[in-house]
């Protein structure tokens, strides 16, 4: 069951709203991916104060407008812990960009923007310890990091 603003773990109770809204984003998205919990927390927490002590506040009141953040793909039984030593691919999707592990056969999110979905692969790539593989429209490899 995802987390939420009124039921999240106790280790998040003291953070300021902020960064336990993009705590909870992280993790749960952490979870869809395969983490356990234990680690799950942990990481999203640090990564969370990371971000806000980095985000202008344009982007804090930006990010406290959207939704809750377990706003996200209801059937988490695409979730392949196979897929946790792939790479993390961002390629073009009918709907803009999407980010996915390796060898996935759906991907995790689907974004507009390009820049939006190499910072999630990113994110994903660096939690999992795995490398980025960023395509270009034709479906050619751009980049790998």
């Amino acid at each position: 069951m995802p987390w939420t603003m009124d039921d999240y773990p106790a280790s998040l109770k003291n953070l300021d709203k902020p960064v336990k809204k993009k705590a909870i984003d992280i993790a749960n998205a952490m979870l869809d991916e395969g983490y356990e919990e234990g680690r799950a927390i942990p990481i999203a927490t640090s990564q969370a104060k990371e971000w806000h002590d980095n985000a202008s506040e344009k982007e804090v009141k930006d990010f406290m407008k959207n939704g809750d953040p377990t706003e996200r793909d209801d059937d988490a039984s695409h979730s392949n812990p196979d897929l946790m030593d792939n790479a993390e691919e961002v390629v073009p999707h009918d709907g803009g960009w999407a980010v996915q592990a390796k060898d996935a056969k759906r991907p995790s999110k689907v974004f507009d923007n390009k820049q939006d979905a190499i910072n999630r692969a990113k994110e994903i790539a660096d939690n999992k310890g795995t490398e980025t593989i960023i395509h270009k429209k034709d479906g050619s490899v751009q980049k790998r990091s």
